[in-house]
C-alpha cells in the first residue's frame, strides 16, 4: 500500500500551518508572541529589582507542570487531529461565504439599481473592506460563541474547549468538529453578508488586504496577544483600552470556573461585541487567582472518548431531555375539532 500521497498531505498541511506567515499559529508569530511575553517578564522582573536571566524568563513561561500536564498533551493531539480536518470544513464554509456575498450584491442590484463606482482610490476602498470584515469577522466569532455558551446543545460540543485545566496556544485548537462546523458557517454568513454589503456600496468588488489569505488586521492581533490569551502570562488592558481589545487576561478569565465570570469576554481580538451586547468582564491590573476546567476530575477527561465522542451523547440527552419536557399542545374538544375541519 502506498502512504506517500498521505504522507505528502500531512506535511502540505503542517507546512502551510507553521510557515504561512499569515497562518493562525505559524511559527513567526508563536516566535512574535514568545518575545512579547520575555519582554513582559523581563521588565517586571527590572521593576521589582530582580535579576533578568533568559534561563531564569523561560522556565516561567513554560513550566513543567504546565508543559507535561494531560491537559496540554491533550492540545497537542487536537493540534494534529483539527489542523486535517479544518481544511475539509474550511472549503464548505469558504463557498457558503462566496455564494453569499454574491446573492447579497446580486439581491441588492436587482432591488436598488446597481451603485455607481465608488470615486475613491484603490487603497481607500481596499482599507474599508478590510475593516468591514475584520469587524464582520470579530462580529461572527462573538456570536457563535454566545450562542456556544447558552444554547445547552451547542455547549455540549464547546465544553471540550472549556475542559482545558491548563492554557498554551495549542488549546486554541482544542475543540470539537462539531463546533468548528457551526463556526465557520456562522462566519461565512456575517463576513458574507458584509462583504456582499460592500462591494454593492463600493460599487465593484473589492479584494481585502491580507497576509496568507488572513486579514492583516486579524494578523496584526495574532501577532501581538492572541497566542498569549491562551497562557498563564497575565497581561490586562483597562479603562477604555479594556472595553475594546480582548487582551490575554480578558480571555483567562473567560476560561476561569468563578461563577462571577461565567458567559463573559466572548470577543476573538475585540471587546468591542461583548461591550455593547453586556458580556464584558473588564480584568484588573493585578492578577486574579483563576482556576481553569469544566469537571476536571471526570471521568476520561483529556481522552478521545471523553473529549470527541461522549459530547454527542449527552447533546443527545439534552435534546432528548428538550422534546421530552416541552409542554405538548392540548387536543381539542371534539366540537372544536368538528369546526375546524
Amino acid at each position: 500500500m502506498d502512504f506517500s500521497p498521505g504522507i505528502s498531505y500531512l506535511f502540505g498541511r503542517l507546512g502551510k500551518a507553521l510557515l504561512s506567515p499569515g497562518s493562525h499559529i505559524s511559527l513567526l508569530s508563536l516566535a512574535s508572541a514568545l518575545l512579547i511575553a520575555l519582554f513582559v517578564l523581563a521588565v517586571r522582573r527590572h521593576r521589582r529589582g530582580r535579576r533578568i536571566r533568559l534561563k531564569l524568563l523561560l522556565r516561567a513561561l513554560f513550566p513543567r507542570r504546565i508543559v507535561m500536564s494531560r491537559s496540554s498533551l491533550a492540545d497537542a493531539g487536537y493540534f494534529y487531529f483539527n489542523l486535517f480536518l479544518f481544511g475539509l470544513i474550511f472549503g464548505w464554509a469558504l463557498l457558503s461565504y462566496h455564494t453569499l456575498s454574491r446573492g447579497v450584491d446580486g439581491l441588492l442590484t436587482a432591488t436598488f439599481g446597481a451603485m455607481p463606482r465608488a470615486p475613491l482610490p484603490g487603497f481607500v476602498s481596499r482599507s474599508i473592506i478590510t475593516v468591514v470584515l475584520f469587524l464582520a469577522y470579530e462580529l461572527g466569532y462573538w456570536l457563535n460563541h454566545y450562542l456556544s455558551h447558552r444554547i445547552a446543545f451547542l455547549w455540549e460540543f464547546h465544553k471540550v474547549h472549556h475542559s482545558a485545566t491548563v492554557l498554551t496556544p495549542l488549546t486554541n485548537f482544542r475543540v470539537h468538529p462539531i463546533y468548528m462546523c457551526v463556526f465557520l458557517n456562522i462566519l461565512a454568513v456575517t463576513v458574507g453578508l458584509a462583504n456582499g454589503v460592500g462591494v454593492y456600496l463600493l460599487g465593484q468588488p473589492v479584494s481585502q488586504y491580507g497576509l496568507s489569505e488572513t486579514n492583516i488586521i486579524l494578523v496584526f492581533f495574532i501577532y501581538g496577544y492572541v497566542h498569549l490569551q491562551h497562557s498563564q502570562l497575565w497581561i490586562s488592558l483597562t479603562g477604555w483600552l479594556g472595553h475594546l481589545f480582548m487582551s490575554p487576561a480578558h480571555h483567562q478569565i473567560h476560561h476561569s470556573r468563578n461563577p462571577a465570570h461565567f458567559n463573559k469576554n466572548m470577543g476573538s481580538c475585540l471587546a468591542l461585541w461583548d461591550w455593547m451586547f453586556g458580556t464584558l468582564y473588564v480584568p484588573s491590573a493585578e492578577r486574579e487567582a483563576l482556576d481553569f476546567g469544566v469537571e476536571p476530575d471526570r471521568a476520561h477527561a483529556h481522552t478521545i472518548r471523553g473529549e470527541l465522542i461522549a459530547p454527542f451523547g449527552r447533546a443527545a440527552m439534552v435534546l432528548k431531555e428538550y422534546f421530552t419536557k416541552r409542554p405538548r399542545r392540548a387536543p381539542l374538544p371534539a366540537a372544536e375539532q368538528k369546526q375546524a375541519y
